[in-house]
């Protein structure tokens, strides 16, 4: 889009700090109308988030802590790629069985979205997994609290509709899922 015209010409560009799983990266600017100045913004490696599937149609969740907002929270498994990491149905199958100890049968790209580009480059590429089936111990990183459960799909989706699940990823892979099928 280099000929957009609300684009923003980068001059210069720095990571500001760093730590496991994303830095925080300033840009020095031209905007549009000549102005400079700089953008701070969080730089992630592609993610990717499974709505996964049992047999019997359970979904596999985690409850999982969350410093950030201080208390557990139910979500799908997700996490980041690696470096190089660029086959994200392979990047799909290894989260789901570290983080929950299920292997999929069969995994189906749902969508991708950029959730939060205003202070983000991050990218979640949204996967469903069916035929999960418990295989597995977890393989949790350093910094991982998870519990993984199965939960009815319609109860997740009622928890999402009524704001008990909060947690954004989640939300929008269980309405993009149940907004796409016939």
């Amino acid at each position: 889009m280099a000929d957009d015209d609300l684009a923003w010409q980068t001059t210069d560009t720095r990571i500001d700090y760093t730590c496991p799983g994303f830095d925080i990266r300033m840009d020095d600017v031209r905007l549009p109308d000549g102005t400079e100045t700089d953008f701070h913004y969080v730089e992630e490696p592609p993610a990717v988030v499974i709505l996964p599937f049992t047999a019997d149609g359970d979904v596999v969740v985690i409850d999982e802590w969350r410093q950030a907002v201080e208390r557990t929270n139910r979500g799908l498994p997700a996490g980041g790629t690696e470096a190089g990491d660029d086959d994200y149905e392979a990047a799909a199958h290894r989260e789901l069985t570290e983080e929950t100890g299920y292997v999929a049968e069969t995994m189906e790209p749902l969508v991708t979205v950029e959730p939060a580009n205003g202070i983000a480059n991050s990218v979640f590429h949204y996967f469903v997994a069916r035929g999960c089936e418990k295989q597995e111990a977890q393989r949790l990183d350093f910094n991982e609290s998870i519990r993984p459960t199965t939960v009815a799909y319609d109860e997740l989706l009622q928890s999402v509709r009524d704001g008990d699940v909060r947690d954004g990823r989640t939300a929008l892979g269980v309405l993009h899922y149940e907004l796409t099928q016939e």
